[in-house]
């Protein structure tokens, strides 16, 4: 057999953003082809009762979703159920089409299993990705629709941006997250302050009645951190995503000066901020947790910690495609162990 790491070793022959768009290009060649596509489902969809649950009054079928960053055009839908994810987040996308930032804006660590992006939100604008949305949704699995203002957006109208895509996509995704806290927009991250947040979801709750989650970054102070979830609660917000990348470049020896990391690096510090959050907030809104995790006892604490559900990106890029598969029956072994029933018993267990 043809494993993930010879293709790996082919892969990382070629610069990351090259790489990504080749994987780009296999899943979606993938995703046409039925035979292929129902191999894999067989193979990697865990769709065990004892990991089913209701969420959003959305069916997810297991509780690993593959996080924005990675399908930023709905280009890849109809292949992320063949990689074993009960769920896909697409975009960032902005109202108008971006570039993002100037070439080389990815970086892969494979000593640290991490890697750097820099991209900026490069899409393909609000109308050409809602006309790829549009020929899937409503999927086999929940999508979510991460949406963000455009570059040259000035930050007393980035409401209008994000308003505009509200109405735009609600129609189309079975959840929203408004990202204020990607590292590769200029001053994105300003905007995480209670006013906005508050002015925000306030607007949003009166624009639809899907689920809207905000994604925070993982380099706030913890007290600033859960003010601001408390605000997007008190305005509406449905859940909370944590975390996006992190600007701590003390985690990869050498790394760039720009850009978000993610990755193994990620770990520690993500789990460390999802845990203060979740001590504060678990009960009073739907969690969800992403960064670092790549296996199963990762994923599980994560959900013993609080969280509903749970993401991953960069793990994929070192684990390969198995990697969901492999996280949802870790996940079954470990509440088998707890006497757990059902996934629903696990999450927050640690806080009960």
């Amino acid at each position: 057999m043809f494993s993930y790491n010879s293709l790996k070793k082919i892969l990382f022959n070629f610069e990351p953003e090259t790489a990504h768009n080749l994987a780009e290009y296999g899943l979606r060649v993938l995703g046409k082809c039925k035979i292929a596509k129902a191999y894999m489902e067989k193979k990697n969809y865990i769709n065990n009762p004892k990991l089913t649950q209701e969420v959003f009054g959305v069916k997810f079928a297991n509780p690993v979703g593959l996080a924005a960053g990675f399908d930023k055009n709905a280009t890849m839908i109809k292949a992320m159920k063949s990689l074993g994810f009960g769920f896909t987040e697409i975009g960032t996308m902005t109202p108008k089409p971006q570039d993002g930032n100037p070439k080389p804006r990815m970086f892969r660590y494979p000593e640290q299993k991490s890697v750097q992006n820099a991209m900026g939100f490069n899409n393909k604008g609000a109308h050409e990705v809602l006309k790829n949305l549009k020929k899937v949704y409503p999927f086999e699995i929940p999508i979510g629709t991460n949406i963000g203002k455009n570059k040259t957006t000035p930050e007393e109208f980035a409401l209008n941006d994000y308003k505009s895509l509200i109405k735009k996509f609600e129609a189309s995704s079975d959840y929203l997250v408004i990202n204020i806290s990607s590292p590769n927009t200029p001053n994105l991250r300003d905007l995480q302050n209670e006013k906005f947040i508050t002015e925000l979801f306030t607007m949003a709750k009166e624009l639809t009645a899907k689920p809207i989650l905000l994604k925070i970054a993982p380099d706030m102070e913890v007290a600033m951190a859960i003010n601001l979830c408390y605000s997007a609660i008190n305005a509406g917000a449905a859940g909370i995503i944590a975390t996006n990348t992190t600007i701590d470049y003390s985690l990869v020896p050498n790394c760039q000066s720009f850009g978000g990391l993610s990755g193994a690096c990620l770990t520690e510090k993500s789990a460390n901020l999802f845990k203060e959050l979740a001590s504060e907030l678990f009960g009073k809104t739907i969690l969800i947790s992403v960064g670092g995790i790549s296996n199963g006892v990762q994923a599980y604490e994560r959900i013993k910690n609080g969280a509903t559900l749970v993401q991953s990106y960069s793990g994929m890029i070192f684990e390969g495609p198995s990697m969901v598969r492999k996280i949802n029956e870790e996940i079954l072994e470990l509440m088998a162990k707890d006497g757990y029933e059902n996934i629903s018993q696990a999450i927050g267990a640690n806080l009960k």
